[in-house]
């Protein structure tokens, strides 16, 4: 392989001291992270100022009907982590965890980040779109101490709701991420498993020389001992 081929590889396997002109940008990075953060604060101001509060005409919590029985905008408050984790634990433990769970979270990202070769277009997204979403959440979780969450899916069965734990635009970034990365990482699996090409002429002896045929004629007889 040459110096400049992508080291596309799960990230235990990613090069230490890549080449600073093969990295991946900064600045694409930043871009990105800084626009899925963007969308993700925008969206959850219109959720607190739009969707906060009681509704007189439903006697119940405001909502927003996007696919009637399936999506709807509501707003609610996650103190916890994903499906509301730990959402249980006193506010003076609770606060200070996800705050720390989320600004090492950034910190590795970032550090993987820079092992990542300017040609693993999967993994350059998948890292920044996880960044700005984790960015989204550590805001709300500095400003409020909890999260905003108002996408609301769901379907009916038999008479019966089953939801889907509510969530943003910022977990949408994150779950993107991780699957842009998986992607790429069992890609680079299969390809660093794969036989080379020189490999398989190895073993199958060079072209034009064939083996030659199994002889069918009996040997000749021994002569007897003198």
């Amino acid at each position: 392989m040459s110096p400049d081929a992508p080291q596309g590889s799960p990230a235990a396997h990613l090069p230490d001291d890549l080449p600073s002109e093969q990295r991946a940008s900064l600045g694409f990075l930043a871009v990105v992270a800084l626009v899925s953060c963007a969308a993700d604060l925008a969206t959850k101001g219109w959720a607190h100022a739009r969707l906060a509060g009681f509704d007189p005409k439903r006697s119940g919590a405001k909502v927003v009907t996007i696919i009637p029985d399936h999506l709807d905008f509501i707003f609610a408050q996650n103190p916890g982590g994903a499906w509301s984790f730990l959402r249980g634990l006193p506010d003076g433990l609770r606060r200070p965890f996800f705050l720390f769970v989320s600004a090492a979270a950034m910190v590795f990202i970032f550090s993987i980040y820079r092992r990542v070769h300017r040609d693993q277009t999967g993994m350059k997204w998948g890292l920044a779109l996880a960044l700005g979403g984790a960015m989204g959440n550590l805001v709300d979780r500095i400003r409020y101490g909890w999260v905003i969450d108002f996408i609301d899916m769901y379907v009916i069965r038999g008479g019966r709701e089953f939801h889907w734990p509510t969530f943003n635009v910022a977990d949408i970034a994150i779950v993107a991420g991780v699957i842009l990365m998986s992607k790429d990482m069992i890609t680079a699996t299969r390809t660093a498993n794969a036989p080379s090409p020189d490999a398989r002429g190895a073993s199958e002896g060079p072209p034009g020389d064939p083996a030659p045929p199994l002889s069918t004629e009996a040997p000749p007889p021994v002569p007897p001992a003198s």
